[in-house]
């Protein structure tokens, strides 16, 4: 099999790829995909999402033991389905900063240049103030249909501590607070897939290969040519492409033979390309939640019973519409920081354990997350299995910044707002008051934000795995198109700035 474009990955940025590169009727395209098709209720559902993990639908990826987090192995889920972790995630579109994108410093992707593609994704319904949002794109953008009265006291809350209530999350700056734009449609998620690859799967020249997970990118000489899975090859004419994410794109890339030579030689891999920085630059978003019990039974511990599930089935309406994380808040810990560095997510639920835990009861979540981590890890090798290893808080900036979070994420539920739903810590938060407590608690309970980037960094620089033009350095016919390529985090949360790589690349691509 032959195509024009080879793309590897079915997820937030290979959709939008699928879609615009065959809308040029003259182009192929394949679209490989390890995973399955995004049938399950769960994925449709929106706070099914918890359901999906470590389950077929999952990559189901465990961290190296982190020295700075009492050498735990943590869980990190990625979505392995078509849509990928947008067919599992929940379903916050929040794009982030404007200093997020500046700071890159790479011509073409300053905040004013890639505003366009977010806006050309984006189908917002309902609230547009100030024309933040595009309105005519594939991804559906809207407000939750049926939020928790909780979420409504939280907000007040922030307002009350001093924060700046949001007329619309995603403008140029997202200090304050401001419910949580969701991709859903009329209370369904509404994935990549949803968005991009569904209207496009019609066309003939696309072709969707699933359960068939690629091995490695074939060369010939220096020239990318073909990728290799369990059912055979499939062949690029033009570009093979990879959108496999910031753990499967450096992945691949060291099984192809482009990365660190010392590193590929160790684990049998014949070297093509000697490019250090594949893997490394890892960055993600560490998350430590403060939890207080309920004393009313309004929370989403009642979300899965039968009255709500036939509500949902019936009405789409209800519990089941949430996405958990129904409002958030963008701070600055310290006036020397010149954006916010803490993100505070709201549940009304305790959400322990990724869901996975039953809660202790009734109760309601702050999840604090460091938007901006100082510290940096890597994706490596063992043999040919991925390694994980995140680094967390081996900048002690991090642990301070982390710390900080809490005490603001303390402040919430002291308020006269949150007065009547606080009813004290919830297990298993004990309520720890001195840095050195929160500290402890960090490292104890600390888990990911399911963020993670960097590990293909763009740069202008010899040193960056791509250039700005998302081309793999040292070596032809080959990109990287997805989250990986982010030389930095942002701050707010990676499923948009995906989608608009996706975009962006897809320019790039169709006018190379």
């Amino acid at each position: 099999m032959e195509y024009d474009y080879v793309i590897v990955g079915a997820g937030s940025a290979g959709c939008v790829l699928a879609n615009r590169l065959t809308a040029d009727p003259g182009v192929t395209v394949a679209l490989v995909e390890a995973g399955g098709q995004d049938d399950k209720l769960e994925i449709r559902m929106p706070a099914g999402f918890k359901k999906l993990f470590k389950t077929a639908y999952d990559w189901n990826y465990i961290t190296t033991g982190q020295d700075e987090m009492d050498g735990r192995e943590l869980y990190w889920p990625r979505g392995r389905v078509i849509g990928g972790s947008s067919s599992m995630n929940a379903q916050m579109w929040v794009r982030g900063h404007e200093r997020d994108y500046d700071q890159w410093e790479i011509p073409g992707w300053s905040y004013d240049e890639v505003l366009p593609y977010f806006k050309k994704a984006e189908h917002r319904v309902g609230s547009n103030r100030g024309g933040v949002y595009g309105t005519q794109g594939p991804l559906h953008i809207s407000e939750l249909r049926s939020p928790n009265v909780t979420t409504a006291a939280f907000l007040m809350a922030c307002e009350e501590l001093g924060m700046r209530r949001l007329d619309e999350l995603n403008g140029r700056s997202n200090e304050g607070c401001s419910p949580t734009p969701v991709t859903q449609e009329r209370g369904r998620r509404w994935s990549a897939a949803d968005g991009y690859l569904r209207p496009a799967a019609k066309r003939p020249n696309l072709t969707v290969l699933t359960g068939a997970q690629v091995g490695r990118v074939l060369f010939e000489g220096r020239r990318a040519v073909a990728v290799e899975h369990g059912g055979g090859r499939v062949r690029a004419r033009r570009e093979v492409i990879l959108s496999a994410g910031a753990i499967g794109s450096p992945h691949l890339l060291m099984l192809s033979g482009v990365g660190a030579a010392d590193e590929l030689r160790e684990s049998g891999i014949e070297v093509v390309h000697d490019l250090p920085a594949v893997g490394k630059n890892l960055q993600d978003h560490l998350s430590s939640g403060v939890f207080v019990a309920c004393p009313e039974p309004i929370t989403l511990v009642a979300a899965e019973s039968i009255g709500n599930l036939v509500r949902y089935l019936v009405t789409r309406t209800g519990m089941l519409t949430t996405n958990v994380g129904e409002a958030v808040a963008f701070v600055r810990t310290s006036p020397e920081e010149p954006a916010p560095d803490i993100e505070l997510v709201f549940a009304p639920g305790p959400f322990v354990d990724h869901g996975l835990s039953v809660p202790a009861g009734h109760g309601l979540t702050v999840g604090v997350i460091l938007l901006q981590p100082e510290s940096r890890g890597r994706i490596g090798l063992n043999g040919r299995e991925a390694v994980v290893d995140p680094a967390y808080l081996s900048a002690p900036a991090d642990v301070r910044r982390m710390v900080a979070g809490l005490k603001v994420a303390k402040q919430v539920f002291a308020t006269a707002a949150m007065k009547q739903y606080n009813d004290g810590p919830l297990e298993p938060y004990w309520g720890p008051e001195s840095d050195e407590e929160l500290a402890r608690w960090v490292r104890e309970r600390g888990e990911t934000l399911y963020h993670p980037v960097g590990t293909c960094r763009m740069g202008v620089d010899e040193e960056s795995v791509v250039d700005p033009s998302l081309r793999v350095r040292g070596v032809e016919g080959l990109r990287v198109v997805d989250a990986s390529i982010m030389p930095t985090l942002n701050r707010g949360h990676t499923h948009a700035p995906a989608v608009m790589i996706g975009e962006k690349g897809a320019d790039l691509i169709a006018t190379y």
